[in-house]
């Protein structure tokens, strides 16, 4: 989910054109007899780019034909396609043919946008998650030699570390992070690289769709929630929101468009404002946002958790003849509902990295666990924007509304699922004081079924703990080591501002969220003490 929430310039800023693609019309059926020729007697001779096609790679081995091992990436959207051995490419979308890279790129592009002139297919087009003109470069690295390699892929001998093939180092692109373009913006925008490694997107793997949170609490199946919005603690700072996300309006979005950054943000609606009373209440316990404001703090990348807690419909009622009592009852008049309520009392933080599936499974099976043994039920979810507004982005949004509707399950009865946002360093905040963001999906107008999803304030009523729990103070001392000497470490003896470290900043921030009892002050103060020696 969670998320969340962590490059190069989008779309039509990347790269545009391939000097060595095929000219338009050329397809690689009319350029095979280049390479045949030289293929078939004399390899030595020297080949342009142009003349290397997807039949000569996977004749030379470097390619093997297969189901959905191509894939474009471009401004949001993902199309997969099937390498046939006669090198042509099958769009599993629709079935459509396709005989080079190029064709396929530029139909694909111009779906997402229409002004798309060209594909530049072999810097778009990946293999494997590997760009195919790197697959070129081998092919001309191990057949051509004493050929000086194009600007466009760098000169010199292969990186160091580039595993061989056929005992010839650099001869297979089977290194992605060795073989990365050189000079070479990527298509997706910064924000999209949960797309492309999730979107290592890039530097780390790419970002699938978040799980259902029941599917992660009750079947431990795949990734936790920590997926969608968590990077890859090898790519340090890579979530880092260094360029400002400016809020768009949700009047302004309209019918769900696929070129729209999923990334962007959105404001949220009142129920005021659309005439509308909020569905039920909210209560949650200061020692969740302790918990989660804490977790939120100590990396610069998104970090995402499960909340627990109980919906207790015995409060929902409606007074009217025969029901309730008082004056309204005895009149006969209908009063409105008094909304049930949601009652937040647990933070569940998910200790997991991107990719991890299986230690994942193993957070997600403890904490279903802890959820059965105390009573709890599933209610909603947290995650962090680290550097931005705690507001809803696009993905966001979808995401909430179907953990709604899958937390809801197939019965008749409602049961809500809250979101909850944290922007523990964006500096748009009043003050060290991170905000924490509730907020609820209500689905679009049945007239206007494509249209995305309304993100809703939620009011809420927060209960001040009168202690710190021994959960709250395990969870906080697992989530210090676990983050310990990792590369996205938040640095807390920095500074945040001009006179505040990192540590005042998370200080100031948990103060209004401490309980009463100030007896377990030196129990933090230890926390922050292992804070200090962490990094």
């Amino acid at each position: 989910m969670a998320a969340l929430a962590a490059a190069s310039p989008g779309g039509d800023e990347g790269l545009e054109e391939d000097e060595d693609e095929l000219e338009p019309g050329l397809d690689e059926a009319e350029a095979e007899p280049e390479v045949a020729k030289a293929a078939g007697a004399a390899r030595g001779a020297v080949l342009t780019r142009r003349g290397i096609t997807l039949r000569v790679l996977l004749r030379d081995g470097l390619l093997e034909p297969g189901r959905g091992v191509l894939s474009i990436y471009y401004l949001g959207k993902k199309f997969v396609g099937d390498l046939g051995s006669d090198g042509t490419i099958t769009w599993q979308e629709t079935g459509q043919v396709f005989n080079s890279p190029s064709a396929w790129a530029t139909h694909c592009k111009r779906l997402v946008n229409p002004a798309k002139k060209s594909g530049c297919g072999w810097a778009s087009v990946r293999y494997k998650g590997q760009k195919l003109d790197q697959y070129k470069a081998a092919w001309l690295r191990k057949h051509q030699p004493n050929v000086p390699p194009p600007d466009e892929v760098g000169a010199g001998s292969p990186p160091p570390g580039t595993p061989s093939v056929r005992g010839e180092p650099g001869a297979s692109p089977v290194c992605p992070q060795s073989l990365a373009s050189e000079g070479e913006e990527e298509e997706l925008p910064e924000d999209e690289e949960e797309e492309a490694a999730r979107e290592g997107r890039l530097a780390v793997p790419e970002p699938a769709a978040p799980k259902r949170p029941e599917e992660r609490s009750k079947k431990q199946q795949g990734k936790g929630p920590a997926e969608p919005a968590g990077t890859d603690g090898g790519s340090a700072g890579k979530r880092l929101e260094v360029k400002p996300r400016v809020p768009v309006r949700y009047c302004t979005l309209g019918t769900r468009d696929s070129a729209r950054n999923p990334q962007t943000l959105v404001e949220v609606t009142s129920f005021a404002a659309i005439n509308k009373f909020q569905p039920f209440n909210v209560a949650i316990s200061s020692n969740v946002l302790l918990l989660l404001d804490f977790h939120s703090h100590l990396t610069r990348s998104e970090v995402v958790g499960y909340l627990g807690g109980r919906w207790d419909t015995n409060t929902q009622r409606r007074w009217g003849p025969g029901g309730g009592g008082g004056p309204a009852a005895a009149r006969g008049c209908h009063q409105p509902r008094v909304p049930a309520v949601l009652t937040v009392l647990r933070a569940f933080p998910c200790r997991t990295r991107l990719g991890d599936a299986e230690a994942a499974g193993a957070v997600e099976e403890e904490i279903c666990q802890s959820l059965f043994l105390r009573g709890l039920s599933l209610v909603g979810w947290y995650h962090s924007h680290p550097f931005g507004p705690a507001l809803p982005s696009l993905h966001d949004i979808d995401a909430q509304m179907d953990y709604q509707l899958k937390l809801q399950g197939s019965g008749n009865g409602f049961q809500p699922c809250l979101g909850l946002i944290c922007g523990p360093f964006y500096h748009g905040n009043p003050g060290v004081e991170s905000k924490i963001a509730p907020f609820w999906v209500m689905p679009p107008p049945e007239q206007r079924p494509n249209d995305y999803g309304i993100p809703m304030d939620v009011e809420v009523t927060y209960i001040q703990d009168g202690f710190l729990t021994n959960d709250v103070v395990q969870e906080m001392t697992l989530l210090v080591e676990f983050y310990k000497g990792a590369p996205d470490l938040v640095k807390f003896q920095e500074l945040w501002s001009q006179d505040q470290t990192y540590l005042d900043k998370l200080k100031g921030s948990l103060a209004s969220r401490t309980p009463k009892d100030q007896s377990f002050s030196h129990v933090l103060e230890q926390i922050f003490s292992l804070l200090k020696l962490s990094g």
